[in-house]
Formats: C-alpha cells, structure tokens, sequence
C-alpha cells in the first residue's frame, strides 16, 4: 500500500467517478463474487454549507436543491437509513433495501441548523453530522453546543470530524517531523475529537469522516485503536457489507456539479447514470412534458413556450434528448411553440431535454434550457408487454 492515499474533495471528483462506478454483481462468475456481499448498496451522500441565496460551490448547495434532492430520493423509491441502520447492516445483524442512503453532513456549519435541519424533518430522514471541535461553539456561522444537542435529542447521530480539521500541508508537516510524532498528532486529532464530542453530547462516538478525504496508511489503523467502528472517506462509491470498515466510499455531493448527485442515486447496470439531476431543474419557460413530471406515455410530445424570447432566431434552435441526441423538432412561429414528437418509445426511467439557441445578432441564450422527467415504470412496463405479445392468429 502506498504511504499516501489522498481522497481529497477537488476537481477531480467528477472525472473520477466513472472510474470508481462498481460493476453490478447479476449474472457475476459465482466464483468471484465476494460470499459477504449480499448485494446491498448503499450510496452515502456527504453535504457541507447550505444557503437560500448565495452563490452555489462545490462546498455550498440551496436550498430549493437541497429540497428537490430529498424529494427525488423519495420519488426513486431510495430508502433512507440511519447510521444504526448501517451499523447492523455492516456487521450481518439486519437487512436493509437493496438501495439504500446514508445522509452526512460535515464540518458543523449553522446553515445546516437554519436550512437543511427543516427539510429533513419534514421528510423523516436520519442523519449523522460529522463534527470538529474547533468548529463546535466556533462563533459566525458555526454551530453551537445547544442546537447540537436539540438535534441530537430530535434523533440525529453525530461522528467525529478530527480537532481542528487539519488540511493536507499540516499533515505534512507533521509527518516531516518523524513517525513518533506524526502518530502522536494524527491520535491527538482522531481521538481528542471522540474524547470531546462524548463528553459534550452524552453521545457514543463511533464513526469517523477524515477531513477533506485525506488518508494516510497510518490513519488506516488508528481509526480501530481509537474506538471506531467506521471511516469514510471522500472516495465516490457505493458501499457494499464486504467493505473496509476503515475507509469507506462516500459521494460529496457538490453544489455546482448536479452529476455527483446522480452517481449516488443511480442504481442502474452499468453505462453511464441517468440523468436524475434534470428533473431537479426548474426551466424558465413552460415545457411539457413538466420538470420533473412522472408521465404514462412513453410516446410523448415534447415541447417549450418560447414566446416570451425576444429575437429569436429560430434556424438556430435545436432540441437535445436523453437517447435520441439532436432531434428534428419544429418551430411554430405564430405561437412559439417548439416541439417534437418522440418517434420511438423512451425505455430509461428518466428523461433529459436540452434545449438551445441565438438571438438574431448570434449570441447565445443567457443560460441553456434543461429539464427532465421520468416514465412510469408500471405504465411503461404494460405497454411494453403489449408491444411484444404475439398477434392473435385466425383459426
């Protein structure tokens, strides 16, 4: 194993995920299949900052995502689970559903208090927060000790998040400084944090999150030492029971790239992940069928009012979707209508559309018009029998 095994919350997240999808076990070579796995997965989301009107980051979401996100999770059918949930689980004591998630939050942020806490109450969903001490009672925009425990008597868990959320360079520096007393910092961040977050919260202590996914081999030890049962790091991946306990796989779910979004609550065998991200848009023109909408007919028109733009140039629109790439969709001038029959029945849960074009002096519109919506499967699924049951034969 390397010395350094850095799973650090950068740019490269997004590109990596294809490279760290994990393939689905059906129809796997028995011999290869791991005999622990029971073929669960669970997609653990990691949030940050929260705000209703700032700039989104890869650290900060809104709100009305935020919102839209718990909505589609429930719409998907994904289970929400709790970290005792996942503690049994992991150790063969329960069955959960085969989709599963996990909610985290790092670092200890009073944006979470103020925003995210209502939403996931309104939808009963469990979550862990990964604090810090530092951060605790930290002054700003940091949580205190009381809406902590308000939580934490509401039913949330909380995990330790190190001392003083160490970046990269302090460790190296430390490290620098010989093994005795790098080991000596690294249980000082990992186990003060436990020690202090019991104390304060009446509460065990018994999972991890390393700041910024930084992971050295020592790290990898102390996270048992130190009495915990689980890490995570910042690895994007589905968790499977047969999983290292010490460093777990964890989609940081960033505020300005939808993509991660959809890797984690993507459960479908291999390619790439639907779309689900589009059906959190809200277009800025009417279109049919609605964002977001679930719809019957896997033959639809699809459509956008684009009366309200001012000097279009309609030679330059072009209609974009999900399996079929550009479309020849028509403009209707007199009432702005742009549309096209689908042509060929839509088969994927999901549906993306993309719309584009110029004003008369050939600039493009200010921001690309994306939504999405999704096929009932059930209604779907009848039709599909229907297509494929053999003509009645004449006697």
């Amino acid at each position: 194993m390397p010395k350094h095994i850095p799973f650090l919350l950068t740019g490269w997240i997004a590109s990596s995920l294809l490279l760290h999808a994990q393939p689905a076990i059906d129809g796997a070579d028995p011999e290869t299949v791991d005999p622990k796995d029971d073929g669960v997965r669970v997609s653990v989301l990691g949030y940050h900052d929260f705000t209703t009107d700032e700039p989104e980051t890869e650290m900060r979401i809104r709100a009305d995502k935020f919102r839209r996100q718990m909505q589609l999770i429930r719409q998907l059918g994904i289970t929400v689970i709790s970290l005792e949930d996942f503690h049994a689980w992991k150790q063969g004591k329960k069955a959960i559903p085969e989709k599963s998630i996990l909610i985290t939050v790092d670092d200890g942020w009073k944006s979470f208090h103020e925003i995210a806490h209502p939403i996931l109450k309104e939808f009963d969903y469990p979550y862990t927060l990964f604090l810090y001490k530092d951060y605790v009672d930290g002054g700003g925009r940091a949580l205190t000790t009381p809406m902590i425990r308000e939580m934490v008597k509401e039913g949330a868990t909380i995990g330790s998040h190190s001392v003083s959320h160490p970046y990269p360079v302090a460790f190296k520096q430390q490290e620098r400084k010989g093994e005795e007393a790098y080991l000596k910092f690294l249980r000082t961040e990992m186990g003060e944090s436990k020690r202090f977050l019991e104390r304060r919260f009446r509460t065990p202590i018994t999972t991890y999150s390393y700041p910024g996914g930084y992971v050295t081999e020592e790290m990898l030890p102390l996270v048992s030492e130190l009495g915990y049962d689980y890490a995570f790091t910042t690895q994007p991946g589905k968790v499977k029971r047969s999983d290292d306990n010490n460093a777990l796989p964890r989609f940081m779910i960033l505020g300005n790239y939808d993509r991660v979004f959809d890797f984690a609550v993507d459960y479908s065998e291999g390619g790439s992940p639907l779309t689900h991200s589009s059906l959190l848009e809200k277009p800025d023109f009417p279109v049919t069928p609605t964002a977001g909408m679930v719809i019957p007919d896997r033959l639809p028109t699809i459509s956008v009012d684009l009366s309200a733009v001012e000097n279009l140039d309609p030679d330059s629109l072009e209609m974009r979707v999900s399996g079929f790439t550009k479309v020849p969709a028509s403009f209707d001038p007199e009432t702005g209508l742009f549309s096209w029959q689908v042509n060929r029945p839509l088969r994927a849960p999901s549906c993306e559309i993309n719309v584009t074009w110029r004003d008369l002096a050939g600039e493009p519109q200010e921001k690309p018009l994306r939504w999405g919506f999704q096929i009932d499967r059930e209604a779907a699924y009848l039709d599909l029998r229907e297509e494929t049951q053999p003509t009645p034969q004449e006697p």
